[in-house]
């Protein structure tokens, strides 16, 4: 079954060509029964090949076979993780696509399809990306998922906000991809392969007495390019920039598939690549992405509380939990890869379950501002009962996947750190509690504007005109969602199921169990309490939990200006280096 992984991407690219060359003569719901197919059917392969991953799959794209040792071709992996992430993907995608059918205004004459398109060049970009084998490819399509997701961010070109947010979603992601492509060049130039094992392997071959000056660079420049994507502090700034503006299928692919496709990249690059004697040692790692990881939730969660932008609070919750990845991948233990795992597949379906239900409002009443639409929303009783249950799963309460693979993550840090699981979690929970019991509810008086707020009022609805009745597709589908985050924790042998893959792939055959502790039980329970309490205070009394004056300058730091992002990631790089460089000062 090998032969069929380039089909992973082959597939959804055909499928965009085909939109592109007939979208002339199309009615628009072929071009959308096409796409639905085309995405369908990918999602389709990338499971079956899934359940047949053991071994894990290794295919040559083309037949370009390596000759004595050397190779030139076009490596993809089909173990665990790889086609775990190109499945995910692939079914986000088909749920976008559901949501946003006969979603948007009927695009201009001649362009029938261009949506469709855009979003199948951006599942087969992200399936690549999840089963490329060398670095240079993984690039290719680290740029492609890129470049479409630009495009996508900025669809609504006759809007100025939308335009901006993709310039600068697109100026902060191209620099981090030339990180990347320097890194790999340094790379190419030390051991002469681009494949990733290959690559170790050569730079354990090279090593003498550990590493040096060249490869902390290479691991720095790779490093960023792939925090970039993952939105690590102080990475971070266009995330939610360009949630505010994109389309919300979008924001549901960015915030459930594509964030976290950066943290698997640090994962399987660090794995393949930097884990050996030639690479970065283990306690350097650990002390790169714990840190970034603990100050990547502590910033996301305060952001998120302080939000009145609903999108933008949502993106912010997104930002909390990636830094959350990053802290159980850097503490290198089997268990905090598969909690890791199982986390990442439960917060998938709830956060696109979330965006998906921003956009209802937003389709409804033309607004995504807390403030404005404050007790407006009383009638949207399923849309009310779906943001309830989706801020329980982002507090992590038992049984949703979330809860599971945070007890799991939990137990694997221990200590201090996780404090931090349990107060980013259960603020970012809060915090959309919060703007249910106002929206929704009407409860508690109307919070006092700050100057320093972005307001999501007066925005420009997606659909041709304010809904006078949300569709069926956009309560249906994050009904879905929701009830698939909940499945990934209650159903039995899941989790454990999903660590056992992860720890074939990445820990060297070590396995460790997956599964419910009356330890992880209690932390759940305790995070969505809190999160309950925290919104219950924020609603009844406002003013205890108004912005201090210490977290006005963190706010202002989210200036829209293009040119301080790009000043915040050369201190990234930087802050990187630093935390990297004792093990090449101590070798």
């Amino acid at each position: 079954m090998h032969h069929l992984l380039p089909l992973l991407v082959a597939v959804p690219l055909l499928g965009a060509a085909l939109l592109v060359a007939t979208g002339r003569r199309l009615p628009r719901v072929f071009a959308e029964i096409t796409g639905f197919v085309v995405a369908g059917g990918t999602a389709a392969l990338a499971l079956l090949l899934l359940l047949n991953s053991t071994p894990p799959m290794v295919e040559w794209v083309g037949g370009w076979l390596p000759v004595g040792g050397e190779s030139v071709g076009i490596l993809v992996v089909g173990d665990g993780p790889a086609l775990g992430m190109a499945t995910l993907a692939s079914l986000l995608t088909v749920a976008a696509l559901a949501y946003s059918w006969r979603y948007f205004d009927q695009p201009p004459t001649g362009h029938t399809g261009t949506f469709t398109a855009l979003m199948l060049v951006f599942q087969g970009a992200m399936c690549g990306f999840a089963i490329a084998g060398d670095l240079f490819n993984a690039f290719v399509f680290f740029e492609l998922m890129s470049v479409v997701a630009y495009a996508l961010t900025g669809y609504r070109i006759d809007e100025a906000k939308a335009v901006q947010g993709a310039l600068t979603f697109g100026v902060v992601n191209s620099l981090g991809a030339y990180a990347l492509l320097m890194g790999i060049a340094l790379l190419y130039a030390r051991t002469g392969e681009l494949a990733m094992t290959k690559i170790g392997r050569g730079l354990d071959a090279t090593a003498h007495g550990g590493p040096d000056a060249l490869v902390l660079a290479s691991f720095v420049l790779v490093l960023t390019g792939l925090l970039v994507k993952a939105a690590a502090v102080p990475f971070h700034f266009w995330l939610p920039d360009a949630h505010a503006v994109a389309p919300t299928p979008v924001c549901m692919l960015l915030s459930g598939v594509m964030v976290e496709l950066g943290a698997y990249g640090v994962w399987r690059v660090y794995g393949t690549v930097f884990a050996g004697p030639g690479g970065i040692p283990a306690a350097d790692l650990t002390r790169a992405l714990v840190t970034l990881g603990a100050l990547t939730a502590a910033t996301g969660a305060v952001m998120c509380w302080y939000q009145r932008h609903i999108k933008r609070l949502l993106a912010y919750s997104t930002v909390a939990h990636t830094g959350l990845f990053l802290v159980g991948l850097g503490i290198l233990s089997p268990e905090g890869d598969d909690g890791t795992a199982v986390y990442i597949i439960g917060h998938a379906g709830v956060k696109a379950a979330l965006f998906a239900c921003a956009g209802a409002l937003l389709d409804r009443f033309g607004s995504v501002d807390e403030h404005a639409l404050h007790g407006r929303a009383r009638q949207l009783r399923a849309t009310a009962v779906m943001f309830a249950v989706g801020s329980l799963g982002l507090a992590g309460l038992p049984p949703f996947g979330t809860a599971l693979g945070k007890a799991v993550a939990e137990e694997a840090v221990g200590g201090p750190l996780t404090v931090v699981y349990v107060a980013a979690s259960a603020i970012t929970a809060g915090a959309v509690l919060r703007l249910t019991a106002r929206v929704f509810l009407g409860l508690g008086p109307r919070p006092q504007d700050a100057e320093y707020e972005t307001s999501g009022s007066d925005e420009e609805p997606e659909t041709s005109g304010l809904l006078s009745r949300i569709p069926d597709t956009m309560t249906t589908v994050p009904a879905v969602l929701l009830a698939a985050a909940l499945a990934v924790g209650a159903v039995p042998g899941f989790g454990d199921l999903v660590g056992r893959s992860v720890n074939e792939a990445g820990s060297g055959g070590a396995h460790a169990s997956v599964h419910w502790t009356l330890h992880g039980v209690l932390l759940g329970v305790a995070s969505a309490v809190l999160a309950v309490a925290l919104a219950a205070l924020a609603v009844t009394r406002p003013r205890w939990v108004a912005a201090p004056d210490w977290a006005a300058p963190l706010r202002r730091l989210q200036s829209g200006h293009v040119g301080d992002y790009v000043a915040w990631l050369l201190v990234g790089v930087t802050v990187l280096g630093a935390l990297a460089l004792p093990g090449v000062l101590g070798s």
